[in-house]
This record gives C-alpha cells, sequence and structure tokens, in this order.
C-alpha cells in the first residue's frame, strides 16, 4: 500500500510539473495583457512571478471533477495572484480614492434627483471642480481599478467565497445586479466596457473603435466604473450589513 502511495504522489507531482510547464506562457500573457492597463511604472516581471506563484498553486489544487479546464482554473488564480501584489503595493494617491468616492456620490445623488443619466459637467459641477479636473480624475480612477469589475465595488473579503454559501449567493446577487447596472450604462460606456472586458483590447484600439484619443478613453472608462459603483451603492451596503450580522 506504502509503495501504491508513493506512486501516486509521484504521479500527481508530475502531472502538476507538466501543467506548470505547458501554461507557463499563460503568466506571460495575462502578465503583459494586465500590464498595458497600468502605470509605465508597474513592472511586468513582478507580475509574471506573481503569475507563477499563482500558477503553482492552480497546479497543486486543480482537480478535474471541479468542472473547468486548467487553463480556465489556471487563469483565475494568476490573476488572482497578481492582483493580490499590485493591492500590496497600492501606487494610488489616497486623494485619487477620496475624490473617486466623492463622484460616485454626486452621481449617485444627481441621478436619484433628475431619474435620468448624470452627465460629465454636471458630476464635476457637484463636486467643485472645473471639467478638465474632473476628466483627469476619472483618467486616474480607471487606472487605479485593476483586475475584474467584479471587484469594483467590494471592500470586504471573499477570499473563502467558495466554501462559504452565504458568500456565493453574495457574489451570485452581485454578477446579476452588476449585469443590470452595465446593461443601464449610456451607450458608448457600455460599448467600452464590452469591448474593454470581454473582448479584451487595450485603449488604443478601443479609441480606433470608439474615434477618440487613448486618454479620452481612459476617461470614459473611469467614468464607467464610477458610475458603475455609484449605482452599486446600496447593494454593497446590504452585502456589510449581511455580513456583519454573521459576527
Amino acid at each position: 500500500m506504502r509503495a501504491v502511495s508513493a506512486y501516486s504522489s509521484t504521479q500527481a507531482h508530475r502531472e502538476g510539473d507538466d501543467l506548470v510547464v505547458r501554461h507557463a506562457g499563460l503568466v506571460k500573457r495575462i502578465a503583459f495583457h494586465l500590464a498595458a492597463r497600468l502605470p509605465a511604472s508597474v513592472d511586468v516581471e513582478d507580475l509574471i512571478q506573481a503569475g507563477m506563484i499563482g500558477l503553482l498553486e492552480a497546479a497543486a489544487g486543480y482537480s478535474a471533477d471541479r468542472g473547468a479546464t486548467f487553463e480556465t482554473f489556471a487563469g483565475i488564480r494568476i490573476r488572482g495572484a497578481m492582483i493580490d501584489t499590485l493591492r500590496q503595493l497600492d501606487w494610488t494617491p489616497r486623494s485619487v480614492h477620496r475624490q473617486s468616492r466623492e463622484a460616485a456620490a454626486a452621481i449617485r445623488a444627481i441621478e436619484a434627483e433628475t431619474g435620468r443619466e448624470a452627465r460629465d459637467v454636471e458630476i464635476a459641477a457637484r463636486m467643485g471642480v472645473t471639467l478638465t479636473d474632473f476628466h483627469r480624475l476619472m483618467q486616474d480612477a480607471a487606472t487605479s481599478h485593476i483586475g475584474s469589475i467584479e471587484d469594483l465595488p467590494l471592500s470586504f473579503d471573499i477570499a473563502d467565497r467558495e466554501s462559504d454559501p452565504l458568500r456565493q449567493t453574495l457574489m451570485a446577487g452581485f454578477r446579476e445586479g452588476l449585469g443590470e447596472a452595465i446593461n443601464e450604462l449610456p451607450e458608448r460606456e457600455r460599448l467600452l466596457m464590452s469591448l474593454y472586458y470581454d473582448d479584451e483590447l487595450n485603449l488604443k484600439e478601443i479609441g480606433l473603435v470608439l474615434k477618440v484619443s487613448e486618454s479620452r478613453v481612459c476617461q470614459m472608462h473611469g467614468q464607467a466604473l464610477t458610475r458603475l459603483k455609484a449605482r452599486l451603492a446600496s447593494w454593497v451596503e446590504k452585502a456589510h450589513d449581511d455580513l456583519a450580522d454573521l459576527r
């Protein structure tokens, strides 16, 4: 029995090593795709190093009965490891986080009062800043959001959502609410989000589609993210309350 156990362990180790070798290119692909969305100060080699750790963890924890291919499973782990590293660095000034929250609050107030989409000139006026400064803030806000838009408004810990039924329920509800909020975005913002997250085009490529500059695409992206944050604020507040009830 010991011999069988030792053989099985060795075989599993070899299979894990083989998965890592065959999917090393996936790490680089994800790293360069993510780096294209981030400030130039972010070193892509740091992303690759973090991604390789994620790949090793994926190879060790993968089971075919999970219902997903290894590439899909590993992609999530790799991207998650890179994002964790970026969050630890957090290059975004506190002022950007603060002003982003203020912009979301302004959008929420304007849309509650008017019953329609808040325009950038109205948001800037409500915040007491120039339109140029508002656009600059939206550009900074876009680069401060990393990874999936599913992480956008969530500040509570969902690391254990795979094993926690409540977190699974919360995430399912959030994804549904997020989908509805995206569908209700202004047409160009909705198209931008689809091109960026679904088709995975970079800002330059999206600019060619929308016939605007790369910097304008970045501004629009930041505005779309801020609008989503404003519209999902109620959902997030309820999620916090639900989790607080468990403590």
